[in-house]
Parts: structure tokens; sequence; C-alpha cells
């Protein structure tokens, strides 16, 4: 099997990197490309002639525009690598016969209520971001090419910038920190997006499906103040030089974080029809997130820049 994979040193692409390994050869694109080949979805054809040089059986976009601030006074970008690429991709998939896997977000819903949310429910994104991610699915959907769209939310990794580095980080320049408490939602590992990935698109090639749109998301759910909680106290006993004491991590509503993109209170996603389709089961958000930690603790040290 050949697998093209765009946004390989992403924080997803990194982790579908080893796990798709096994599956097939991977040619693994940044944004920079190489020999020739183009991995910048703001740029259309030259995506496209790359698609169309590697033939690829299956194409995995982990590339998106995800400043979601900055997308509100930059739509046109946004629109053009989160909606216009992935049909483009879309379209080289069907006239290749290949799959398309590709990543979209909690944030094409509007983030009302408590229930977690189904790939039944309407879309009624609040944000440009969150509109253009939902535009991308939709051209897919609309393309009739084979496609796996896996919808995450609160991703983080072991490596890249991400809110576990941030709050490390804050811990041990600062005595107090005040962390937003009333949005929810379940902080995913990369490495557990990459490897439901591996395992539900192996499971699609063997059995000719069609595959379609599931929610992926680790099981349980937190606040970004529970998150950083759980960061801080990990990081104390492994021996990270926290100056904040438990006490002084205050939690506050979105208000006192004012953005220029409006964020979902509501991010929690129904990941039932995942698990019942591919039989998996998805661990308790705190696994990965404290086997993330584990990681960047051991390799930065008690000493270490967070």
């Amino acid at each position: 099997m050949r697998i093209l994979l765009l946004g390989g040193t992403g924080q997803v692409g990194w982790e579908l990197q080893r796990s798709l390994a096994p599956l097939g050869e991977v040619t693994a694109l940044s944004r920079h490309g190489g020999e020739g080949l183009c991995g910048d979805l703001s740029q259309p054809e030259a995506l496209a002639a790359t698609v169309r040089r590697l033939a690829p059986d299956v194409i995995v976009n982990a590339a998106a525009y995800t400043a979601v601030d900055q997308a509100e006074t930059e739509p046109e970008r946004a629109e053009a690598i989160n909606a216009t690429a992935p049909a483009v991709l879309a379209a080289e998939a069907r006239a290749l016969g290949a799959w398309l896997v590709h990543y979209s977000t909690d944030y094409v819903f509007d983030g009302s209520g408590q229930r977690p949310w189904t790939e039944a429910d309407a879309a009624a994104p609040i944000n440009v971001y969150g509109r253009t991610k939902w535009e991308g699915e939709e051209a897919i959907r609309q393309s009739g090419c084979r496609h796996l769209i896996f919808r995450t939310s609160w991703v983080y990794a072991a490596r890249g910038g991400n809110f576990i580095r941030t709050m490390l980080r804050l811990a041990k320049e600062r005595e107090a920190l005040t962390v937003v408490d009333d949005q929810y939602g379940a902080p995913t590992g990369a490495e557990l997006i990459a490897d439901v990935t591996a395992l539900a698109l192996r499971q699609c090639v063997e059995r000719g499906g069609d595959g379609g749109l599931f929610h992926l998301a680790a099981g349980g759910e937190t606040t970004w103040h529970g998150f950083a909680r759980r960061v801080i106290a990990r990081a104390r006993v492994a021996g990270w030089p926290v100056c904040v004491a438990d006490e002084a991590i205050t939690s506050v509503t979105s208000e006192a974080f004012p953005t220029a993109a409006q964020r979902p209170y509501n991010s929690r996603l129904n990941t039932e029809r995942l698990r019942a389709t591919f039989g998996l089961h998805l661990p308790d958000w705190t696994v990965g997130v404290d086997r993330a930690l584990d990681e960047i603790l051991a390799c930065d040290g008690p000493r270490g820049g967070g």
C-alpha cells in the first residue's frame, strides 16, 4: 500500500509516520515538500500534481490551518487550507480510487448544551476556523471518494507546542495561575489519534467499506482547569520545579480570557459509533496525558525548558 501523508511534521502527523509504517510505504510531506513534491495546502494545483505523480492508495491529510484566533482576520487563507485543499484531495482520491483520511474538529458545533455531540448532530460553527473545517468535511463527503473523517478535540503530544508544555512552563515561572473552568472536553493525544487511524484504515481497506465520519476522542471529560491541575500535580511529584501551589491554580470563566474567536463551551464528543464500528477501546484522557507527561519530563528533566 502506498500512503501519502500530508502534515507529517505536526503533532498528529509525526505520530502517523510511526503508526502507518506497518501498513505500507509512507511518503510524509511537510508544508515545505521536497524533491519536486508539494505538501503546502495553500497551493492546490501543485498539491494535485503531487498526488497524481505519487498515485497513492491512501492520502492522509494531517495538515490544517489551526490558528483559531488568527483565522478571524485571515478567513481566505483558512478557507484555502481547510476547505479548498481537502476538496482538491478528495477529487484526486476519487480519480485514483484511493482512500482519503482527514481530521476535523468539535469546533464544527456551537458548543451548546452538555450532551456529547454525535455524528448526526447538525453543525453550527461559531468561528471562522470551525466554519472552514466544516466546509472541508462537506467537500469530501460530496466528492464521492472513499474516506474516513475523524473529528477530534483538545489535541496534545509529547512534542511540539501545546497546552501541557504551556502549563509546565507557567508552573515553573509563576506562583499563581488562572485557568478556564467552564469549557468541557477530553484531552486527546496525537498518539491515540494516530493508532486509531491505522487500525480503522486497515479494517476499511480489508473490508472494502465506505468509511465515513467518526468522532475520535479519549474517554472521560474535564475542563481546562482540571487538565492543568492534572499536569502540574504530576509534574510536582516527578520533581519538576513547580512554583505554583495547588490552591493557587484558580478557576475562572471564559470571559476572563477574551479571544478574537469564540470558543465552544461543550467540546464533548460521543465516540460510540467509532468504538462499535472498529471494536476499539478509547482509554480515559488521564492515561494519555500521564504518558505524554512522563515522556516530556524524562526528556527535559527537572531543569528542562518546559
